[in-house]
Formats: C-alpha cells, sequence, structure tokens
C-alpha cells in the first residue's frame, strides 16, 4: 500500500485576497473558476509560464484562467501569479483581468513579494 502524498498548503497574499474580492463583485464566477486551479496546485500540479527577471531564489509563474462570466476565452480571462515557496507550499500573490489591464511589472511582483514576507 502506497502511502497518499501530502496535499500541498496553498496561502494567499493580501492583494490576492483584495482582487479576489474586488472582482467578485463584477464576475460572479470567479471563485468557481479559480477553485479548480488551487486544487490542481494542492495536488502538486504546478502549472503556468515561468516569469523571469524577479530572482533565481524565487520561482513565480502566472497562469492563464477562463473567465466564464464572459465569453472571450483564456485570452481575455483571469491572470494569476503564484510563486512556489517548497515543494510542499505555494503563495498566490495576486490575480487581475486581462480586460482591466495587459500585465504586471516584475517590480509589482517584487513589491507583492516583500509584502507578504514582512507580515
Amino acid at each position: 500500500m502506497q502511502n497518499e502524498p501530502h496535499p500541498i498548503c496553498v496561502n494567499f497574499s493580501d492583494e490576492f485576497k483584495k482582487n479576489l474580492h474586488t472582482f467578485s463583485k463584477r464576475y460572479r464566477q470567479i471563485r468557481s473558476d479559480v477553485q479548480p486551479i488551487i486544487e490542481q496546485l494542492q495536488a502538486g500540479n504546478f502549472v503556468g509560464d515561468r516569469i523571469p527577471r524577479i530572482g533565481k531564489e524565487y520561482v513565480i509563474l502566472k497562469l492563464r484562467i477562463k473567465n466564464s462570466d464572459i465569453q472571450k476565452g483564456k485570452s481575455a480571462g483571469y491572470r494569476l501569479i503564484y510563486q512556489i515557496k517548497s515543494p510542499t507550499s505555494v503563495l498566490l500573490l495576486t490575480i487581475y483581468s486581462k480586460s482591466d489591464r495587459e500585465d504586471i511589472s516584475p517590480n509589482e511582483i517584487g513589491g507583492i513579494l516583500a509584502e507578504f514576507n514582512e507580515d
């Protein structure tokens, strides 16, 4: 009998919580759109594209998520930025809507990381 792997601990930055709350007023399905991604991360399936220029010690990934409230597919959906802190810990840094902003700068990501690490 094999041992079940321990689930990955998924934490949320204040920035992520604030953005999710704000978007939930505009997009009623955002929580159900994000939940499958959280479950994938908890299972250890780290999806998305690595963001360069953040620092060698950080593994930061960006993931596209479909917005079920609009009919435009993943390209016009959400972008979720997260950090793999360790093999057993993930930090969701931020989420933004592609229709609201084009991209997020490495400096902004660094600021979110610094803010979270102060706590």
